[in-house]
């Protein structure tokens, strides 16, 4: 057996990788323990700056991220399988430059210097992993490691500034100052500057960042059906559900009518009954109803969802198609080569279409202060990406709805996890988000994060009416972006060319000549 200098097994050191990266899923929904990120990689980070080389902090940099992709979402067997297994393995290798920064920065016995870059490069590196595989096609950024403070309202305060990134780069900084007064005595100064810079960052955003100036309000229903068995009348069914739990709130003077992800199972302009139920059902309400078609489209080739705004005249036509669709959920990347996963696991056998632009919906007949209240409609898991929401708030939009459906992981930890993503939408872009599911959790969160009403767990069929405040201005973030992300990659460019720089002149500098051997010293003969 092998032992290296600091007398971690080396047996034991892999298994202990991909355990050590899949502590901090313990801080996400269902367990929330928030608190937990904030040292959740600290047993990781000392791994690695234990590491004998770079070649075996690449490997445990590489394990423990498919280990933490692993754990985050493990929800994912029933569809997956085997096949989450490989990706989580190719996505952990985007955890490597992370892992190196790490040894590089923390290993030994690192001067105060080196230490205060380490709390710089460190969260930066690692935001760098979370940006790479919030693309889309790598499965979106779910997990992000900001996300699991969004119960947390300091938290929530810096996302309005600079979003779930912000968040991301202050947990991983506060971990490597752990770090740094777990490991290093000589860098306890550096690493107590770094925890007392995040707190008064928190503090200075707390105080001075710009609060959404509350402007009226609107009276939402949200409709959740709960889980109806599959079979070949179910959309039926589900249809049939939303109807009967929306009927009770006529006279209660909601103002908009929320139904979550695939409620309606035909497209509406082939199936004129179903409009025509639908306008009689806003007209009884009062209401129009926000629903969500999934089905093959009449005027054009494929399956689409799409939210569509119905009133009591029919649709408005308004129509937001979704456009990020979830891999293997909603389309199978490179279908030739991987096609093979809808055989081991719930993979979709036909491809979704995607749609071509983000929607914001006039809602009939209801003004807040003389401006028309808009509406920024999102599908399932587009509510994971800052972008999106962003975009729709930077377009007008009032109120952002996600509609969304988590019925075949009912019993697990995603429809938690889901649920929350609300409210660091609502935080960041200081608009209400009302998440809408079929099957739970269902919740509601106002322009800064903070939960409006009860949610609706995963055993609730019932429909719920939410007094929803509405805000005006924008945060600084829709104003400024994703500015956290530019400075961390700004900073890791430094780095490297400074690193990179050095190199050159090593392998450029002259070799010193090599000294001559001076002469034996001469002895003097004494007779």
């Amino acid at each position: 057996m092998i032992v290296t200098h600091n007398g971690w097994s080396g047996r034991w050191r892999a298994p202990a990788a991909v355990a050590a990266g899949a502590l901090p899923a313990l801080a996400f929904p269902a367990p929330a323990l928030w608190w937990f990120a904030y040292v959740a990689l600290v047993p990781w980070m000392l791994l690695l700056r234990s590491a004998s080389g770079g070649r075996r902090a690449a490997l445990e940099g590489w394990l423990g991220g498919a280990g933490f992709i692993l754990a985050v979402h493990h929800w994912l067997l029933p569809s997956l399988h085997v096949f989450l297994v490989p990706v989580a393995a190719l996505l952990g290798v985007l955890w490597i430059p992370w892992a190196l920064l790490v040894r590089e920065l923390l290993g030994g016995r690192p001067s105060a210097g080196r230490a205060a870059r380490a709390l710089v490069l460190v969260p930066a590196g690692w935001l760098l992993s979370e940006l790479v595989r919030s693309w889309q096609g790598l499965g979106g950024p779910w997990g992000l490691l900001g996300a699991s403070q969004w119960q947390v309202p300091p938290a929530l305060r810096l996302a309005s500034v600079g979003g779930v990134w912000l968040i991301s780069l202050l947990v991983v900084a506060v971990n490597c100052a752990v770090v740094l007064l777990v490991a290093v005595p000589g860098a306890r100064v550096p690493a107590v500057a770094g925890l007392t810079g995040c707190a008064l960052l928190t503090g200075a955003v707390w105080v001075w960042a710009v609060r959404p100036a509350e402007s009226g309000g609107l009276r939402v229903a949200v409709v959740q059906p709960g889980p109806v068995p599959d079979g070949p009348d179910s959309a039926e069914r589900r249809f049939a559900a939303g109807e009967r739990l929306t009927r009770p709130l006529a006279g209660q003077r909601v103002d908009l009518v929320v139904w979550g992800e695939s409620s309606v199972g035909e497209d509406l302009s082939a199936r004129p009954d179903l409009t025509r139920r639908l306008a009689a059902l806003s007209a009884e309400v009062g209401a129009p109803l926000l629903v969500n078609v999934d089905a093959r489209r009449a005027d054009r080739p494929g399956i689409y969802k799409s939210a569509v705004l119905v009133g009591p005249g029919g649709p408005t036509g308004d129509r937001y198609d979704k456009m990020r669709l979830v891999p293997f959920g909603e389309y199978v990347p490179a279908r030739s080569l991987l096609g093979w996963a809808t055989s081991v696991g719930r993979a979709a056998g036909e491809d979704r279409m995607r749609g071509d632009a983000p929607v914001v919906m006039d809602l009939p007949g209801r003004r807040d202060g003389g401006t028309v209240v808009r509406l920024g409609p999102l599908v399932c898991f587009e509510s994971a990406f800052p972008d999106m929401s962003r975009r729709l708030t930077r377009d007008g939009a009032s109120l952002l709805i996600a509609q969304s459906a988590t019925s075949t992981f009912q019993e697990s930890w995603a429809p938690a996890q889901h649920a929350s993503l609300a409210a660091l939408r609502a935080a960041e872009n200081g608009r209400p988000v009302v998440h809408a599911t079929l099957t739970g959790v269902s919740v509601v969160h106002g322009p800064s994060g903070e939960r409006i009403g009860a949610a609706l767990p995963t055993s609730a069929r019932t429909a719920e009416v939410y007094e929803v405040p509405l805000a005006l201005g924008p945060t600084l973030y829709v104003r400024f972006g994703d500015w956290p992300v530019t400075a961390a990659l700004a900073a890791l460019a430094l780095y490297c060319g400074a690193a990179g720089a050095r190199w050159v002149t090593r392998v450029t500098r002259p070799s010193a000549p090599a000294p001559v051997p001076s002469p034996p010293p001469a002895r003097t003969a004494r007779g």
